[in-house]
């Protein structure tokens, strides 16, 4: 969940607002003059959001684009077709009668 703090509430509150933003991976949108100034959030967030800066997702996505060097776009189509169906049908296994 997000919500905003002023930076006071946040001077008073800090260590309860830490433990929101550690347990319950909350994030608070810090506020001066009701203007957004900086974010709390968890350190799984941050460390998603340095690896986005620094170009991994684009180095990770080109590594794995390698391995389908010597494929068609069809046959990429149907490998990928084929995963999405297997996923949906293991999601499908798994849920309960009730949700069905």
């Amino acid at each position: 969940m997000q919500r905003e703090a002023t930076a006071m509430t946040v001077r008073q509150n800090l260590g309860e607002l830490l433990n929101e933003v550690q347990y319950r991976h909350d994030s608070i949108v810090i506020t001066k003059a009701g203007k957004p100034v900086a974010a709390m959030v968890d350190m799984a967030t941050y460390e998603r959001m340095r690896r986005k800066e620094s170009g991994e997702f684009e180095r990770l996505w080109a590594e794995m684009a390698k391995g389908f060097d010597d494929l068609s776009e069809a046959e990429v189509d149907d490998l990928v077709s084929a995963e999405v169906k297997a996923v949906r049908a293991e999601s499908h296994a798994k849920r309960s009668p009730k949700d069905r």
